[in-house]
């Protein structure tokens, strides 16, 4: 698989990245953690060496048990610590490095590369940095975190109101944002700020369920087209994206999302999550081809560039 830098980090990551998240979270809900380190050591041997996983997920542990014996330097962690309590507040410093510690024993590892604060929304953005990014630093000092990340609540904030707010800090060296062909908004709000400060960007909710088509995409659509967002002619007539397949641009709309996110100028992994490894391979796979033909990326552009409400979930 391709590498690029990951950002002001300065590693080398492969440009695929295996997600712990998402709906399958690797198949550990109903096939177990044993089956879940399988598809992460399987995703290591096709050439990712980019992991991400979050405490919230409960993958932690497969993600560690997968890579078991694999030498510390040749894969990155990405995990991410839930910084709300039981009452929606903010979490103290001291119960971010209990949870930071809990986080290493699970993946079995001394040092996290990327600890994010995870999905933050723009209205408790400034309580959380204030309280939490002192002890991210602490963290870092003590080596128990490389770089510290910051991850956006996408469902709920699909036009990016709290990214400019963290990236603003400059703090941060990578970041999590939504981004996919139905809202490609980032492109736009996100992705000049972290060309500019150096910062790497993961991309999540590539594809989710309204680019699998079906009813999903209809209802997105629909809410584009009542947001004012598009020509409503245009994309009840284009929206269904059956012309990158017919025109041979992609041999699946899952293929074409992939590969539309992955040559973005500005993101730096395209996350995949699966519990399947024979569907691990194929996405990877798109991951790694070429870009979209100029053509087809011409008219995504025009039916969905002025997007920004909704997420593809």
């Amino acid at each position: 698989m391709n590498t690029i830098t990951l950002g002001r980090a300065g590693v080398r990551v492969s440009v695929g990245g295996l997600g712990g998240g998402g709906f399958s979270r690797l198949g550990i809900g109903e096939l177990g953690e044993a089956h879940a380190a399988g598809i992460v050591r399987a995703a290591y041997d096709g050439g990712v060496t980019f992991f991400d996983t979050a405490m919230a997920y409960g993958t932690e542990g497969a993600v560690g048990a997968g890579l078991r014996g694999v030498p510390r330097d040749k894969y990155v962690i990405s995990t991410k610590v839930s910084y709300e309590n039981p009452d929606g507040g903010v979490i103290s410093a001291e119960e971010l490095a209990r949870r930071l510690d809990e986080s290493l024993a699970r993946l079995g590892t001394d040092y996290i590369d990327v600890y994010h604060l995870h999905a933050v929304t723009a209205e408790q953005y400034r309580a959380v940095s204030e309280t939490l990014i002192p002890a991210l630093i602490k963290a870092r000092e003590q080596g128990k975190i490389r770089f510290p990340g910051i991850t956006e609540r996408f469902f709920a904030d699909t036009s990016h109101k709290m990214l400019p707010l963290a990236l603003a800090d400059d703090f941060f060296d990578v970041i999590m944002t939504g981004y996919n062909i139905l809202n490609p908004s980032a492109a736009k709000t996100v992705l000049p700020l972290t060309i500019e400060k150096n910062v790497a960007v993961l991309c999540m909710f590539a594809v989710r369920n309204a680019l699998r088509g079906g009813d999903v995409l209809k209802r997105d659509i629909e809410r584009i087209i009542s947001a004012g967002q598009g020509d409503a002619e245009l994309l009840r007539r284009d929206g269904g994206l059956e012309f990158i397949t017919d025109s041979g641009a992609a041999k699946s709309l899952t293929e074409a999302a992939y590969r539309f996110c992955r040559h973005t100028p500005g993101i730096t992994v395209t996350l995949t999550g699966t519990k399947n490894r024979e569907h691990l391979a194929e996405n990877l796979s798109a991951i790694d081809m070429p870009p979209l033909p100029y053509d087809i990326l011409a008219r995504l552009e025009a039916l969905f560039g002025g997007s920004d409400c909704v997420s593809g979930q």
